[in-house]
């Protein structure tokens, strides 16, 4: 669909009718990839859209709008969430727990309404997510207040996190939409996502999500919005509120109706005609609940007809046409018969509990994470306990707790490591942080995210050797360390499927062009944990050569800016493991030669730091920090007081208000660039 200006409308006029049309474009392809999974046009293309519409933006600030696609990234933090009162309130269901006590509540249904036991009810049935409720107000079609459900009279105001969800509308679009239209939801995480965010949290030393449920109300519950908006968060809406311009006349149509104008409605919605298609619909979802990409702990059964609802009305908590009903939980007791460890991808070393087998929802379940040994101790997990375990969207089940009363005196506490159970390296616990590492360079279970860092653009670039020819090399058993790269051969590289002469050429020159890398990218490249790009840099062109890094004490790194303790510890840790010392000597007789860049001295920035925060519009982080380093100066990635100088453009947050805090200067893009000047 293409969109064009008019020809003889104004410059202002033209961008704000172009900004409006994006908008609806980039809503409409929003609804195909995250609502429908049938994208119409690819990420590239999107993101053009998108960048688009962020350029008119912030050229003509004016047409920024609540409902444009661009304010989903997350606003301005806040110090804590206001409260917003729900004009009906969010009852909570009655519970039902088998089949026996949901044709109960059709009975109860009929007796109140004078029914034969015998006449059919008509319902419609959901999953239960278990996710965390919300409300979602549209005023005039544009999404204006998002609320949690609260105590059910009174919530919290999340419209800043709701908005940053990419399968929710921020305007209504089709025939009809209501002046005013409050709609009930459910917010939630796939299981798929809260895997991920568990691995990332995990390998950054922080505790996990103990469910997706937690995940989500965490996320949802973010006082920085930005923050949010990095957690792919769902939503499924279920139920009306308040309206003002629709007359729903049944569950069916109210779904129909929303789902028109664009708000997501879970596909697995059924009608039902008489109770036992509703105990039908139970059972199913019970076998489905394995199978579906997110969590759900029951169904919801509610009559179909809005008139037999306002007809049987509420109690005093609940109301009387709906019922939740629960699966059987998915825990069960066993035996702690043994505590391994595992060591992940990233170096982490997970305690992993040995379970005497046991059954929970059909599967055998023999083996259950502990997350940690902060989570052992908290807990009190020992070898021998009688405990609970639960399996709560993960791959791995979880110890929900100790049953201390069956203690008998022989079980056995666990202690963390202190070498590495794969490769028998040093493993080391950083400060502040709860994982357990494996420092080793050559360590098996890291090894092939350590040779893709390696080879990655940022490090060595070792053009050509992907993803594809990594696998491989490990498959073949050709390397063992980022060293053996160094000495392959021809004949190696031909022993590839689909390797030809010249292919196995070019490799094998990028390979040898790689050798003359400067030192801050080699230092990069050694993976060596919070060492990123600017750090090694930075560590480079203090220490002047590998082996001055190699003898550097604590007390010296530290004496380095922006190089606190714990960056200074793992390096020195990593330095500290003869295997990491083994693997560098033979990339070094293999002729690996890391030069140092100098750092520029006398320039006009010469021992001036500066922070960039914000939304950069004149030029990218990358054009900046070379700005500054091109003149002798140091571009760091936090504010404190030895900081000089802090450059906030658009949205800027917590480090603009830390800089204004420490009294540190604060320019503008403008500023900057008036400071830098004319470059020689």
């Amino acid at each position: 669909m293409q969109l064009s200006l008019l020809e003889n409308a104004s410059p202002r006029m033209n961008a704000e009718n172009r900004a409006e049309e994006l908008r609806i474009l980039l809503e409409h392809h929003n609804k195909r990839y995250y609502q429908l999974d049938d994208p119409e046009i690819s990420d590239a293309e999107y993101d053009a859209l998108f960048r688009e519409l962020q350029q008119l933006e912030e050229h003509y600030p004016e047409l920024v709008s609540s409902d444009s696609p661009t304010r989903r990234v997350g606003s301005t933090s806040l110090d804590k969430f206001s409260s917003v009162t729900h004009r009906l309130p969010m009852l909570s269901l009655e519970n039902a727990t088998n089949a026996g006590e949901i044709r109960d509540f059709d009975l109860r249904i009929k007796k109140y309404l004078g029914l034969l036991p015998e006449e059919p009810i008509s319902y419609v049935c959901e999953p239960k997510m278990d996710g965390l409720a919300v409300e979602l107000v549209y005023t005039d079609g544009v999404l204006t207040v998002a609320s949690t459900r609260g105590d059910g009279v009174t919530g919290e105001d999340v419209t800043g996190n709701i908005r940053t969800i990419r399968s929710l509308p921020l305007r209504l679009t089709g025939n009809g939409i209501p002046r005013l239209l409050e709609v009930r939801g459910e917010v939630f995480l796939s299981l798929e996502a809260f895997q991920q965010i568990n691995r990332d949290k995990e390998e950054n030393g922080e505790a996990p999500f103990v469910n997706p449920r937690n995940a989500a109300a965490g996320s949802l519950r973010q006082l920085d919005p930005r923050i949010t908006a990095r957690r792919p968060l769902s939503v499924y809406c279920y139920a009306p509120g308040s309206t003002d311009g629709a007359d729903f006349s049944s569950q069916q149509d109210f779904f129909s109706a929303i789902a028109d104008w664009g708000l997501p409605v879970n596909s697995l919605v059924r009608p039902a005609v008489g109770i036992e298609a509703a105990v039908a619909f139970y059972d199913e979802m019970q076998q489905q609940r394995e199978s579906l990409p997110y969590e759900i702990d029951g169904t919801v059964i509610k009559v179909d007809s809005i008139a037999i609802q306002r007809e049987l009305g509420e109690k005093s908590r609940s109301p009387r046409w709906a019922v939740a009903c629960k699966f059987p939980p998915r825990q069960a007791v066993t035996v702690v018969e043994d505590i391994l460890h595992s060591v992940g991808r990233t170096g982490v070393i997970t305690p992993v509990a040995l379970l005497k087998p046991v059954e929970i929802s059909g599967v055998t379940v023999a083996r259950a994470t502990l997350h940690n040994w902060d989570e052992i101790a908290l807990k009190d997990i020992r070898i021998g306990d009688t405990v609970v375990v639960e399996r709560a969207g993960d791959v791995i089940p979880a110890v929900v707790k100790v049953l201390t009363e069956k203690r008998c005196g022989e079980e056995k506490p666990s202690l963390p490591p202190e070498l590495c159970p794969q490769c028998g390296s040093a493993v080391v616990r950083i400060a502040d942080e709860v994982a357990v590492r494996c420092m080793g360079l050559a360590c098996p279970p890291q090894f092939r995210e350590s040779i893709m860092h390696f080879a990655s653009r940022g490090a060595m670039d070792i053009e050509g050797l992907g993803e594809k020819f990594i696998e491989q090399l490990l498959s073949l058993g050709l390397v063992s360390s980022v060293a053996d790269l160094y000495y392959l051969s021809r004949d190696d590289l031909m022993k590839f499927e689909r390797m030809g002469d010249k292919l196995a050429s070019n490799l094998l020159a990028a390979i040898e062009n790689s050798k003359q890398r400067d030192l801050g990218r080699f230092i990069f490249a050694l993976g060596i944990r919070h060492v990123g790009e600017r750090t090694a840099k930075s560590l480079a062109q203090a220490f002047g050569s590998l082996d001055n890094l190699e003898r550097a004490t604590f007390e010296e790194l530290v004496s380095i800016r922006d190089i606190g303790a714990t960056v200074a510890q793992s390096i020195r840790t990593f330095f500290d493991t003869k295997g990491n010392i083994a693997v560098i000597r033979r990339m070094l007789e293999a002729g690996v030669t890391p030069a140092v860049e100098m750092k520029k001295v006398g320039g006009r920035f010469t021992g001036k730091s500066f922070v960039f925060t914000g939304a950069l519009s004149r030029f990218t982080r990358d054009e900046a920090r070379i700005l500054v380093e091109n003149e002798g100066g140091t571009a760091v990635g936090s504010v404190s007081k030895k900081t000089d100088y802090v450059v906030a453009g658009e949205e800027a947050g917590s480090k603009l208000a830390k800089a204004r805090e420490l009294g540190v200067t604060v320019l503008s893009e403008d500023e900057f660039l008036e400071l830098v000047g004319p470059m020689e």
